[in-house]
């Protein structure tokens, strides 16, 4: 409930209206707004599930004359915003709203963990169980995912990202009590505001595993082929790997190539493709390649280990060009190029 001392912001008041009225009338009033408008009243609904009495009649005294005593408190929530907007706009354009809001209001419930070590993060989940750390990495940015997952046990680990990877909803107030609950062992004082959906999916473990080191790329992919091949097989597809590579137009490779150290490229070659080694060989400059020639030649017998590295910083390339807009990378058609 809303605290009487707080008072209500001006978009909260013109909510509070809306749901003291019944929802034929609430719909009416509402149509009268812009969309942009009815999204930001739509999330002060969904804000304020109750509101006091006195708060009540006090935004409603701005509005006409006389309030009626004793009114009952106003009742707000998603159900309640999302069949305003339906009633308002019809059940399509209601449904673009409402998903408009739950992402401007997901992961808010965790906003207070951007800011914490990440070491102290990993203090906070252990001894929760996957579904809960996964709900709780799900939530934070993919570079400070990355290092919380980094440095989870490795069992825990392929947990968190199996249950990242296939989480779909959890309800609000499941949401807003965890958060509640780790604010206070965080000794946080912000309050934390309701989320309206999980932010999990393929994607977004996609996008911590990309900003992970090889070792951890590794054990999270070799732990998801044990438990489950094909999330594991989805996985990979969205993922940027050295294959990749023959995607590139000449002119993106020869960027990535760029960057990349002749010892470096030497060992990220060894036992690649026939494409693979020719898109490398074609795009350095004629010196380059017969430096690559002579590194290529007194190799020898190296470590896989060694070689992942390699092609890891040849990936790692690839997707800080990638997320710079430097580059595009087409990833369609490409299930064909093994390494």
């Amino acid at each position: 409930m809303i605290n009487p001392k707080t008072g209500l912001t001006g978009m909260q008041k013109a909510a509070v209206v809306l749901m003291s009225m019944d929802h034929e009338h609430a719909a009416l009033v509402l149509k009268q707004f812009t969309e942009a408008e009815a999204e930001e009243i739509a999330t002060a609904i969904i804000g304020m599930r109750s509101v006091d009495d006195t708060l009540t009649d006090t935004a409603l005294s701005e509005f006409h004359d006389s309030v009626t005593r004793g009114r009952s408190s106003a009742r707000g929530g998603s159900e309640f915003a999302a069949g305003l907007l339906e009633s308002s706009f019809g059940a399509e354009k209601a449904a673009g709203v409402m998903k408009r809001v739950s992402r401007s209001m997901a992961g808010k419930a965790f906003e207070f963990l951007q800011t914490v070590e990440q070491h102290q993060i990993i203090s906070l989940l252990d001894g929760e169980m996957a579904q809960t750390s996964a709900l709780v990495v799900a939530h934070l940015n993919p570079a400070l995912a990355s290092g919380v997952l980094a440095g989870m046990s490795d069992e825990k680990r392929i947990q968190v990202a199996q249950r990242i990877a296939t989480m779909t909803s959890a309800t609000p107030e499941a949401i807003s009590l965890l958060s509640a609950n780790l604010k206070l062992r965080a000794a946080a004082v912000v309050s934390p505001r309701n989320a309206l959906e999980v932010v999990g999916g393929i994607q977004p473990l996609v996008d911590i595993i990309n900003r992970a080191n090889a070792a951890t790329e590794r054990a999270i992919l070799e732990g998801l082929d044990a438990r489950d091949p094909k999330l594991a097989e989805e996985v990979r597809a969205k993922l940027v790997t050295f294959a990749d590579i023959v995607r590139l137009d000449a002119r993106d490779l020869q960027l990535v190539l760029r960057g990349v150290e002749i010892p470096t490229l030497a060992l990220a070659l060894k036992g690649a493709s026939e494409p693979v080694q020719q898109a490398i060989i074609s795009n350095v400059s004629e010196r380059n390649r017969e430096l690559l020639a002579d590194e290529t030649g007194v190799l020898g017998a190296v470590r896989k280990s060694q070689i992942d590295d390699a092609r890891a910083e040849v990936v790692r390339s690839i997707r800080e060009l990638e997320a710079a807009g430097t580059l595009t990378l087409q990833r369609e058609g490409g299930d064909d190029v093994l390494v």
